[in-house]
């Protein structure tokens, strides 16, 4: 019995290494075209906080600058009720160049950010899956370097986010909004 019991937990943890490696990674991936102003466009997530916050969620906008070290940090402001909200992350570089890791302060959540596809000029495509004492989630964010993508461009963040096992209604395309705009963001 001890012996099948690890057999499963060993094919389960391959299975898991397996599906964190399936998600691709930028060709040839240059860190410091990544840099500068980025929208959000779309997202798309089978976590809970999601869930429960779809409804109120908008466009942000991210600025990402490279640290002395290498590392990425990305410094996201949105709209929280009538006031705009920053929030600060260090993306730690891997040994796979358009691979980050980062660990949520607040959570405690461990995420493995791959940046799928950039051309660099117009959109990014990131996937990161999520690990916490609660589970895993999987979180497909489109990224624009204007306030508008190309139907093109939308449609295959959606059919990346469904190969990734989410369904529609976990993908949402993020409406505009005027309150960061007013901000000068």
């Amino acid at each position: 019995m001890p012996a099948t019991l690890l057999g499963i937990l060993g094919l389960a943890l391959l299975g898991t290494l397996h599906a964190q490696d399936s998600i691709p990674v930028q060709a040839d991936f240059q860190q410091d075209k990544l840099t500068g102003r980025w929208y959000s466009i779309g997202l798309a997530s089978n976590s809970n906080w999601f869930k429960e916050k779809r409804h109120l969620m908008k466009m942000c906008t991210t600025i990402i600058s490279t640290t002395a070290d290498g590392n990425l940090e990305v410094t996201s402001t949105y709209p929280k009720g009538d006031q705009c909200v920053t929030r600060n992350s260090l993306y730690t570089k891997t040994e796979q160049p358009g691979r980050f890791s980062y660990t949520s302060p607040r959570w405690g959540s461990k995420h493995n950010i791959h940046v799928v596809e950039t051309n660099y000029e117009e959109y990014a495509l990131v996937a990161t899956q999520i690990s916490k004492s609660t589970g895993s989630s999987t979180m497909v964010l489109l990224y624009s370097r204007t306030k508008e993508l190309s139907p093109e461009r939308l449609e295959m963040f959606t059919q990346f986010s469904r190969e990734q096992g989410l369904t529609d209604d976990e993908i949402l395309i993020l409406p505009q909004t005027g309150e960061t705009e007013s901000a000068g963001i």
